[in-house]
């Protein structure tokens, strides 16, 4: 199984009346979901499955791609990795899930597959990155594929 942890590009910010979840992307944050959806799509993904928070920001983000997506509340701000695994129902689907959400929740998942325990990694704005799950040698392993920022 692969699984893409992305964190949603650049947002506006959430000051006066526009509640957190409205938030929409920046220019800037358009060009950089853009960018990173050009690379996803040029990569080798078989059974792709895009979820994404509820979040505006995050939906935008999914958008880029131009892929179908699904919406998960259990991506959304406060999330945390434990939702997020049980959202990708990793390590046991198969194919590649694609995870569009935020920042402390990503970074910590992150940590996690990576080390064994949840730190607060930082994941930048628009940032992948793409883990596989494999056995070899009767040893399951976690590989981290690829790191890419915008």
């Amino acid at each position: 199984m692969d699984l893409i942890l992305w964190r949603h590009a650049e947002a506006r910010e959430g000051d006066g009346p526009i509640a957190d979840a409205d938030r929409e992307l920046t220019p800037q944050g358009l060009r950089q979901a853009q960018r990173m959806a050009e690379w996803l799509r040029s990569q080798p993904l078989r059974e792709t499955v895009v979820l994404s928070g509820p979040a505006r920001r995050a939906k935008q983000t999914a958008e880029m791609l131009g892929l179908p997506f699904k919406v998960k509340t259990q991506l959304g701000v406060g999330a945390r990795s434990s939702d997020l695994l049980g959202a990708a129902d990793w390590p046991d689907r198969a194919g590649a899930v694609i995870l569009i959400s935020h920042q402390p929740a990503l970074g910590r998942l992150a940590s996690l597959l990576l080390a064994g325990t949840e730190a607060d990694w930082t994941i930048k704005k628009a940032g992948i990155w793409w883990f596989t799950n494999r056995v070899r040698h009767d040893e399951t392993q976690t590989v981290l594929r690829a790191v890419c920022n915008p």
